[in-house]
């Protein structure tokens, strides 16, 4: 939803849940003036240190914006777990919109009752099914969120995309194709960090990125190579290709993977990846 809103890729996506670790910002400037959208780590229940962390991020952002937009599912069974999260921006003070996605898997004759059902759990300002990817109704959001936001003066350069770097999202990159070719917890229980960027001396060179994949335990390092090396070297060809297509530029990327027991418990391994309290 947040690419499909600043029109570029500023965060990675998966089937997986979770997949969001940190707080994404995404800015959209235009003539009438300029949203700045803050995609943050899901809504559950944490059970490791990282993820306390990363609730801890979603609660902290709801606390500081001006609107709030739920995004669910439409062809999910409501639970326990869309509960919580409906409780938990419920107690917020700000106008809260339900952005009911994916109507384009949903059969027509389901979808009106599924809309009926989901408006009813919560006080909405507004509720809005739309299609992230395909883009259906994503303009009538932005005309109804216009109205709700505050006047105010620009926050950022109307050119600003995202306030992540190019290190983050390369780092990013990386862990989405890992996501996307991994099952069952190894999506959980992985992490990227870019140990070095070098830049070439000249415009037109390559620029050599050096990243570590991490992994909670041995018996996953055989997984995420793959045999014969096949799963880390097609995880870094695609990524390669989306690096280059983001910066510009040539891009040689060198994956290494490291074992690292037990690091979704460890701060200093946190605060490196930016999962912060």
């Amino acid at each position: 939803m947040l690419n499909r809103l600043v029109g570029v890729k500023v965060a990675i996506t998966s089937n997986k849940p979770q997949t969001t670790r940190h707080r994404i910002l995404g800015v959209l400037t235009r003539s009438g003036g300029q949203f700045v959208f803050v995609d943050t780590p899901g809504v559950h229940r944490p059970h490791y240190r990282m993820n306390r962390r990363m609730m801890h991020t979603t609660r902290s952002v709801l606390r500081d914006v001006d609107l709030i937009a739920l995004l669910i599912d439409v062809t999910e069974e409501f639970g326990a777990g869309l509960q919580y999260a409906i409780d938990l921006v419920g107690r917020t003070k700000v106008p809260t919109f339900l952005l009911l996605n994916k109507i384009d898997c949903i059969a027509k004759p389901k979808l009106l009752p599924a809309i009926a059902s989901f408006s009813e759990k919560g006080s909405w300002a507004e509720v809005i099914p739309i299609s992230a990817r395909k883009g259906d109704n994503c303009e009538c959001f932005l005309d109804a969120a216009y109205n709700y936001l505050p006047k105010a003066g620009p926050l950022f350069p109307d050119d600003s995309l995202t306030d992540r770097s190019e290190r983050f999202l390369a780092a990013e990159l990386v862990r989405e194709q890992v996501l996307r070719r991994t099952r069952d917890e190894l999506p959980y229980t992985t992490a990227v960090t870019v140990d070095e960027w070098q830049e070439p001396e000249k415009d037109e060179g390559t620029v050599r990125i050096f990243a570590t994949i991490m992994v909670d335990g041995e018996s996953q390092k055989p997984i995420v190579i793959g045999r014969g090396g096949k799963m880390l070297k097609a995880v870094g060809t695609v990524a390669r290709a989306q690096i280059e297509g983001m910066l510009g530029r040539k891009v040689f990327l060198d994956l290494h993977v490291k074992v690292r027991p037990g690091w979704r418990e460890d701060p200093p391994v946190l605060d490196q990846l930016e999962i912060n309290d």
